[in-house]
């Protein structure tokens, strides 16, 4: 029996991983709670499966016998992530997820003292919510130890999953957030704009309330961040205009509403867009003396990085003659600053630093 379990198997990326974990030989344990699901993907990879849902503590912990990584792919993750995680804490089990939301990060944060205590690793976001980034923001550091203010920028794409535009729906009613003096702080939609250059030519983007708002502050000290996301000058300006009926947003019609529709036309992208599309990442910290070092990636599209980076991170905690130190770590923490660096497909374009008078 493998040691891995992956739970959400039968949605978009966690088919994505389950494939390719099979491939590798990880033999991992397939789960979720669509049997039916579970039970065609089963016989496609010649895996095993367990049918479970995330409602009774003990009935969470009793499928995790014999597993010693999770990683956990259902989302929204706002709802998944605090019993999945409670249940690995209480059988002492590692915990992955794939999550970008800031709030999950924030709530994994404060089980530090406790998986600490028990040698158990919890670590959100292994996917392309927040590989690359919290990488080049560690990059960053290093480069400029003294920064005081980190921008990280990313134009994705292939278009997102069922999941991913779900988790964008709900993230709606709640507006844009930042870090500001070393506190998470809330900001209007598309709170900021600015260009980045992309082959020498420019891309819109605004202000998102990405995971690193979080994750690159626990990763690097840095007290201000912002993150970014390329859309089209249109897209800026309908954002904007949800302002005004930002409230409403939260009620469960709009809600419902909202998701049927995106769910509509949002199957996820077919294997072809994702191998004709990727990503590309932009950093930039600076110091209170005005100098700025700079550093871009060009990725794969964001769910084949997910894939790889998610099991790279899976296989280094099964791989260990020891057990690891516990407690909450993010991606660079645990696998180090250049660890996207050896994903396939990914590539560093140098930019020059830069001093701007003050």
């Amino acid at each position: 029996m493998s040691r891995l379990l992956i739970y959400g198997a039968n949605g978009y990326t966690g088919r994505l991983i389950a494939r390719e974990a099979a491939r590798r030989g990880l033999k991992p344990l397939l789960a979720g709670r669509n049997r039916d699901e579970l039970d065609a993907l089963a016989r496609e990879l010649g895996l095993l499966r367990r049918v479970f849902e995330l409602i009774h503590p003990a009935e969470i912990v009793r499928n995790l016998d014999g597993v010693s990584v999770v990683l956990h792919c259902a989302g929204p993750f706002s709802r998944t992530a605090a019993p999945m995680l409670n249940a690995c804490l209480d059988a002492n089990v590692h915990y992955l997820d794939i999550t970008g939301e800031i709030d999950v990060f924030e709530a994994c944060h404060r089980s530090h003292v406790r998986a600490q205590h028990q040698g158990v690793v919890v670590l959100p976001g292994s996917g392309f919510d927040v590989v690359p980034t919290d990488c080049v923001a560690a990059m960053l550091k290093r480069r400029l130890p003294d920064a005081n203010a980190l921008v990280l920028a990313f134009e994705a794409g292939g278009g997102p999953s069922p999941g991913t535009a779900i988790t964008s729906i709900e993230g709606l009613a709640r507006g844009g957030r930042a870090r500001i003096g070393g506190e998470v702080k809330p900001v209007p939609l598309a709170w900021k704009t600015r260009e980045f250059l992309r082959d020498g030519q420019p891309r819109s983007a605004m202000t998102i309330p990405w995971g690193d708002v979080y994750t690159a502050f626990v990763s690097t000290g840095i007290p201000n961040i912002e993150t970014y996301m390329t859309v089209p000058p249109k897209t800026i300006q309908r954002l904007r205009w949800l302002r005004h009926i930002q409230p409403l947003l939260a009620l469960r019609p709009v809600q419902n509403f909202m998701k049927r529709r995106v769910l509509a036309a949002t199957p996820g992208p077919s294997e072809q867009r994702r191998r004709d599309t990727g990503c590309h990442v932009w950093g930039e910290a600076s110091n209170v003396a005005g100098k700025r070092v700079r550093l871009e990636l060009q990725t794969p599209n964001g769910y084949d990085l997910t894939v790889t980076a998610s099991l790279g991170i899976a296989e280094s905690l099964l791989s260990r003659t020891s057990p690891p130190a516990g407690g909450y770590f993010t991606p660079s923490q645990m696998m180090g600053a250049d660890y996207v660096l050896k994903l396939p497909g990914v590539s560093l374009i140098e930019t020059p630093s830069v001093a701007v008078s003050t």
